[in-house]
């Protein structure tokens, strides 16, 4: 979120804010002193006091408000020193500022108050000031989120029970402008004790957000297994799909999360669901190269027979990305080795077209057909010699001389 001094604010303080508390620190260690800032819209005074908030310099700050400096003056990012002294947790600071009556309710460009900058932080003690000098509790950002979101998302715990079970805000568990609610975002961001603590609380959902998303397809999305395991002890609806046809099994296939994967097949996932694309478990597991967890798809017998609507058959895609260990793996678990894709070619014609030569005489070892022709009418030796592949060329015709001989 970037309360620094640098030119990298802009990336950061969308909906997921990731790691507040590094870029809240991190970002001026390029720079050094109040000068080297980039806000061009501050008078010199207002860039020294800001810069004396964030240092938690309170000599300077003290000396500068004798002088008469604006306390509520705005960076080019509209963040104030009162934004600084929260982010940093200087509760001295934020006294200094709370006695001399900073304004609470200025947001920086992206709607974020300094109630939103506690949440995030976790610091119960300015919280609980900022309440008591009339911050308002409500507060939401530009996408939506209030201060339940923002403490849901950082495993600020204490803020959550504080805003729940002292102040009684229940209305604030509400979705974001993303349609997530503070359960969705501790489940997408791997917090098992605010996960624990919301379903104490009795915020436990099942409900979706706006691309379809439950809480165990995001945590299973982001390999979090230890909240897959605790969610799967409430769920129902364990093959719930996204709007993409995607269930939280598939989700953890994709991104390569081999222990959300067994526990959510353990669960009783359907390991076959196609997603609204056609693709399968198996077939992004081989596109996005995570070998051990074809191995596993493939020991806990995976359908490998192609759909009529997917373009390419696994075997086609393993080809396709070069993974020798896998094509044996197909192979050896019958894989039709004559399949057709979208274009009628056989896994032999891809492999010839590519000139690879290892993949070519795995796949002859294993007897595929060699006078399968594609929708152009080529057989994968006609397809070998327009790509000048001399040496599979030679290969497939050692083996039409080799397959005759055992007729």
């Amino acid at each position: 979120l970037g309360l620094l001094p640098s030119g990298e604010e802009e990336e950061e303080p969308r909906a997921a804010m990731k790691g507040l508390s590094r870029l809240l620190r991190a970002r001026e260690d390029a720079t050094q002193g109040p000068a080297a800032a980039c806000h061009d819209s501050l008078l010199p005074n207002e860039r020294e006091f800001q810069y004396a908030a964030k240092m938690n310099n309170l000599e300077t700050m003290e000396k500068l408000f004798k002088k008469n400096v604006n306390i509520n003056a705005v960076d080019t990012l509209k963040r104030t020193a009162f934004h600084f002294a929260v982010a940093r947790s200087h509760i001295s600071v934020v006294d200094f500022l709370l006695h001399h009556k900073a304004r609470l309710d200025m947001a920086d460009q992206h709607g974020l108050t300094v109630i939103h900058l506690a949440a995030w932080t976790g610091n119960l003690d300015i919280m609980r000031k900022l309440v008591k000098a009339g911050a308002d509790q409500k507060a939401i950002n530009e996408e939506g989120m209030n201060v339940l979101h923002f403490a849901a998302q950082n495993n600020s715990v204490k803020i959550v029970e504080y805003f729940l079970q002292d102040l009684h805000l229940n209305d604030l568990n509400k979705p974001d402008g993303k349609g997530k609610k503070p359960f969705l975002l501790a489940s997408e961001k791997g917090h098992v004790d605010m996960i624990n603590n919301l379903i104490t609380l009795k915020l436990f959902t099942s409900e979706k957000d706006k691309e379809g998303n439950t809480a165990l397809h995001l945590a299973a999305k982001n390999g979090h297994s230890k909240v897959v395991e605790i969610l799967l002890e409430q769920w129902e609806e364990i093959n719930d799909l996204n709007q993409n046809g995607e269930t939280p099994f598939y989700l953890s296939v994709e991104g390569g999360h081999e222990k959300c994967a067994e526990l959510l097949l353990e669960a009783g996932s359907d390991i076959n669901v196609l997603t609204q694309n056609s693709s399968s478990a198996l077939q992004i597991a081989i596109q996005n190269r995570h070998l051990s967890l074809v191995a596993f798809l493939i020991d806990k017998n995976i359908d490998l027979v192609p759909k009529p609507k997917q373009k390419n058959s696994s075997l086609h895609l393993a080809v396709i990305n070069n993974h020798l260990p896998v094509v044996k793996s197909l192979l050896d678990a019958n894989h039709d080795i004559n399949s057709l894709n979208h274009k009628q070619e056989t896994p032999l014609h891809l492999a010839a077209d590519l000139g690879n030569v290892e993949l070519v005489e795995v796949l002859l070892k294993a007897r595929c057909d060699l006078k399968t022709v594609d929708k152009h009418g080529k057989t994968a030796l006609a397809v070998a010699s327009r790509s000048n592949h001399a040496l599979i060329v030679d290969m497939i015709i050692k083996a039409e001389r080799y397959y005759a001989t055992k007729q």
